[in-house]
């Protein structure tokens, strides 16, 4: 491409994880080499207004404008222009879309179908991919039924009559309930009697109209970072030592005493191997693309269990995903070259492709 790559950086978005989002942003945005790329930035308020600004001041706050333009205004002025707002400026369309939209609304495949319709790049995974990570009932069982480890859990619907006791049964105590659509442990919650268990089952369903009840396993988490297209790599894993009950949203985002990044992992280089490679099959059975951070459980034998993965992992100046890579020797900076270089090759790739066919 000649001259600066021209980036919109999309952040904040409709989920629960909001504010998260805006600390990512505020990170990459940092990060990002301003001698190769052009950027734009985009936040998106809680009510899903799209607010462009040609200065980084909205990194501290996203505030919904008098005039600004509604959802459905948005959609109509896209159909009607060609589908090149509000990914496009007066210059035109971008070269690349950064989303780091955490949870529903970003993280989903949403943003990723609406580039894909646009022919814009798209940094992280695909449609599929971005679908499949975010719900973990779906992701669980494709996992489990590629015979890799995932803890036992239950799935319910609004709706379903659910029965402490039946849970208890099945799963015994602890156990957590939560969101099937979220991150950040938002809506987590960690149960080990009936009041508790009503009190859960209330929150996580303010949520997501879907929800988990799984197994709870006493060990340490192990997290691990995955970067690439095709051919995906794995860094080196670290831990967290959580200071709390568990690893809730308090502990990860506003507690700065919450808890602990153990850098890299206290692992054998037998269990640093299983952790990498199994981290990289993760990738691959759920389709993805570009980056994710995949969370484990290691109990107190040894064996390890699939968590969940995170396809748009948190960005912050304290988060796992950049720091396993600069650990691994990858800079911020790098790493955030590579991601816009893997979504580009993942565009080539993809425009290659036939699209037509005469009979």
């Amino acid at each position: 491409m000649a001259g600066k790559i021209r980036i919109a950086l999309l952040f904040g978005g409709r989920s629960a994880e909001h504010e998260v989002s805006i600390k990512s942003a505020r990170n990459i945005y940092n990060a990002l080499d301003k001698t190769k790329y052009s950027v734009t930035l985009i936040g998106i308020d809680k009510n899903g207004t799209w607010l462009p600004y040609t200065t980084p001041h909205f990194l501290k706050d996203i505030a919904v404008t008098e005039h600004a333009p509604s959802p459905q205004s948005i959609l109509i002025k896209q159909f009607s222009s060609n589908l090149r707002y509000p990914l496009a400026d007066k210059e035109g369309p971008f070269d690349v879309v950064f989303p780091v939209l955490h949870g529903p609304y970003g993280e989903d495949g949403s943003i990723q179908g609406l580039a894909r319709l646009l022919g814009i790049p798209c940094v992280g995974a695909g449609v599929l991919g971005s679908a499949v990570g975010m719900d973990k009932d779906v992701s669980k069982r494709l996992l489990r039924e590629q015979g890799l480890p995932v803890v036992n859990f239950l799935v319910f619907q609004a709706g379903d009559p659910i029965r402490f006791e039946q849970v208890k049964k099945s799963l015994d105590i602890p156990f957590f309930v939560k969101p099937a659509n979220l991150g950040s442990s938002v809506g987590v919650s960690k149960v080990v009697n009936g009041k508790q268990f009503r009190e859960a089952i209330s929150s996580a369903f303010a949520y997501d109209s879907k929800i988990l009840i799984e197994e709870g396993i006493i060990g340490r988490e192990i997290e691990c970072s995955v970067l690439g297209n095709d051919n995906p790599v794995a860094s080196i894993p670290g831990e967290i030592i959580v200071q709390h009950e568990f690893y809730d949203y308090k502990a990860k985002y506003v507690d700065e005493n919450g808890a602990l990044l153990s850098i890299p992992a206290k692992l054998t280089e037998k269990q640093t191997k299983k952790v990498q490679d199994l981290a990289v099959k993760v990738f691959k059975v759920l389709c993805l693309d570009g980056m994710a951070r995949v969370d484990f459980f290691m109990d107190k034998q040894g064996k390890l269990y699939i968590n969940e993965v995170n396809t748009i992992p948190g960005f912050t100046d304290i988060s796992m995903y950049p720091k396993l890579w600069e650990a691994s020797g990858i800079s911020q900076s790098e790493l955030i070259d590579r991601l816009i270089e893997l979504a580009i090759e993942r565009h080539h790739s993809e425009k290659a492709l036939t699209s037509s066919h005469n009979l």
